[in-house]
C-alpha cells in the first residue's frame, strides 16, 4: 500500500516540478482516503488519492497512460470510486480536483493506518505547503488527520527549493512569558556530496549525476536563552528521494551508522539506534543520544535541562539529460531506492564524514556556549567565595552569609551556584529570526538557511 501511494505522490510531484521551479503557488490540498471492503472470502483495502489547488494546476491526467499507470500499481486491482460527499468536502477547500486515483489491495489490515500516517507526516515535513487530509475506515472504526504546518521555513538547494516544517511542538517551560519562546526551527544546510554509482545500480539503468543534500534541524531553539542547560536526546534521519517523495523502509546502512561516527569530536557521550518496532512508527532512523553518568551531587539536584532532538534530512538528487520522460524518471526513483543501500555502501566513507560534520556543525555553537558558560560560573564562583573567604572583615562576611541564607561559608558555594543558575539561565535575548509572536499562522520565512547556528 506504501509503495503504490509513493508512486502516486511521485507523479504529482513530477509533473509540477516546472510549476515550483518557476517561483510559483504551489500550495494546495493532498486527500488520502482508504476504506475496507468486504467480499466473500477475502477483505479488500481500498485506496484514493485526490490532488487540488494551484501546486498540481499543470498536472494532466492525459499523462498517465495504461502503461505508466500499470508500471505504478503492478500489484494493485482497480476498485470502486470513493465517497462523493468525501470528495466534495475536498473540493470546497481547494477547488476541482487535478488528479484522482484509485486502487485496491487484498492484504486488508489495521496496521497499515499507523504506516500511511507516518509515511504523510514525514512527506509533509519536507512539503511544508501542502495540506494533507488523511482518513481511514476499517469496518466500523474510523481514524482521520490532517497535516497542516504552521511554521514554514525556506531552504535552497543546488537544484531544488526545500519549503520545511520548523514548527515545533514541544511546550515552553510555565517560567517563560507569552510570546518570549521560539515557536519554530532554524534549518542549517549542508554542503552537497556528489555520490558514485556502483556498476550493479549501472547495469539496471541507472545513470546521470546522483548526490545528496543534508539539512539538520534542531529543536525547540533556544537561541533566545544562551545560558539556558539543554540536553540532546533523539536524533532523526529522514531519506528522501529526487522528487521530495520518502523513501519507505528500514535503511540497514543509517542504522549501523552510529558504529562509525565519532560522537567525541561531534560533542555527543555516544548514540545508539532505536528498536525495529520503534522506526516502524517513527520514521526514518532514530538515534538515542546516550547521556553521560552525573556524579557531580551540585549538578543532579540541578533542575533538569531542556531536552531538545536533530533532525537530519538527506536529499537525494539526481539529474540525467538523457532521461527526460514522465515514465523514465518514475522508473529512475525507484531505482535510485532499490540500490539506495549499495550506493550508500559504496560512498560510505564520504557519507560518514558528511553527516558527522552536519551533525558537529549543527551542535558546535550550542556546545561551545555550554562551556563558556561553565568557565565562567567557575570564575565567577571561584571569584565570590574567594573574596568572602578570605575577608577580615566580620561585619561583610556575616552581611554576606546573612543575605544567603547561609550560617558558615561552607554552604556558600552551592548556594552561589544555585543563585548564579537562577540569574543568567533564563536571560531572555530577542532574536530577530525567532518565532515568538502568539499568531495562528506564520507567513513563509525567506530568510537564508544559515550554513551554522
Amino acid at each position: 500500500m506504501l509503495r503504490e501511494i509513493q508512486q502516486v505522490l511521485r507523479f504529482v510531484q513530477l509533473l509540477g516540478k516546472r510549476r515550483q521551479q518557476s517561483g510559483l503557488n504551489v500550495k494546495g490540498g493532498l486527500l488520502v482516503l482508504v476504506w475496507t471492503e468486504t467480499g466473500p472470502s477475502v477483505q479488500s483495502l481500498n485506496c484514493a488519492v485526490a490532488a487540488a489547488g494551484p501546486w498540481c494546476i499543470g498536472i494532466n491526467m492525459k499523462a498517465l497512460q495504461p502503461d505508466l499507470k500499470e508500471c505504478m500499481f503492478p500489484c494493485a486491482c482497480p476498485c470502486l470510486p470513493p465517497d462523493p460527499e468525501e470528495l466534495c468536502a475536498f473540493t470546497d477547500l481547494y477547488g476541482s480536483l487535478r488528479l484522482l486515483l484509485t486502487f485496491q489491495m487484498k492484504d486488508a489490515s489495521p496496521e497499515w493506518c499507523a504506516r500511511i500516517e507516518t509515511f504523510l507526516h514525514t512527506y509533509s515535513l519536507a512539503n511544508a505547503k501542502i495540506k494533507i487530509h488523511f482518513k481511514f475506515k476499517f469496518s466500523q472504526q474510523t481514524f482521520q488527520r490532517d497535516f497542516s504546518v504552521k511554521i514554514k521555513n525556506k531552504a535552497g538547494g543546488n537544484q531544488r527549493s526545500l519549503i520545511l516544517d520548523v514548527t515545533c511542538r514541544t511546550q515552553p517551560p510555565e517560567c517563560v512569558k507569552k510570546g518570549c519562546w521560539c515557536q519554530g526551527g532554524h534549518p542549517v544546510l549542508g554542503d552537497r556530496l556528489p555520490l558514485s554509482i556502483p556498476p550493479a545500480a549501472m547495469d539496471q539503468g541507472l545513470f546521470g549525476e546522483l548526490s545528496i543534500q543534508a539539512v539538520t534541524l534542531l529543536s525547540p531553539c533556544v537561541l533566545q536563552y544562551p545560558n539556558l542547560p539543554t540536553q540532546l536526546t533523539h536524533i532523526q534521519v529522514l531519506v528522501y528521494g529526487p522528487s521530495n517523495v520518502p523513501v519507505t523502509g528500514p535503511s540497514t546502512f543509517f542504522q549501523n551508522l552510529p558504529a562509525h561516527l565519532d560522537c567525541q569530536e561531534v560533542g555527543l557521550h555516544g548514540l545508539h539506534c532505536s528498536s525495529f518496532k520503534d522506526l516502524v512508527h517513527s520514521g526514518g532512523t532514530v538515534y538515542t543520544v546516550e547521556q553521560e553518568n552525573c556524579e557531580d551531587p551540585e549538578q543532579e539536584s540541578s533542575p533538569a535541562p531542556i531536552r531538545q532532538s536533530l533532525l537530519l534530512y538527506i536529499f537525494l538528487q539526481h539529474s540525467d539529460p538523457f532521461t527526460y520522460q514522465l515514465s523514465d524518471m518514475m522508473a529512475t526513483e525507484v531505482l535510485i531506492e532499490r540500490h539506495l543501500e549499495d550506493i550508500l555502501n559504496n560512498n560510505k566513507q564520504a557519507v560518514t564524514k558528511a553527516v558527522q560534520t552536519e551533525l558537529k556543525n549543527t551542535l558546535k555553537a550550542q556546545n561551545q556556549r555550554k562551556k563558556k558558560m561553565r568557565s565562567a560560573a567557575e570564575v565567577i564562583l571561584g571569584s565570590s567565595l574567594s573574596i568572602v573567604s578570605s575577608s577580615s572583615n566580620m561585619d561583610f562576611r556575616n552581611a554576606c552569609l546573612h543575605s544567603m541564607k547561609m550560617s558558615d561559608t561552607y554552604d556558600l558555594s552551592a548556594s552561589l551556584r544555585e543563585s548564579l543558575r537562577r540569574v543568567t539561565s533564563w536571560k531572555f535575548t530577542p532574536k530577530n529570526i525567532c518565532y515568538s509572536a502568539q499568531v495562528e499562522e506564520y507567513p513563509e520565512s525567506d530568510e537564508p538557511t544559515r550554513t551554522e547556528i
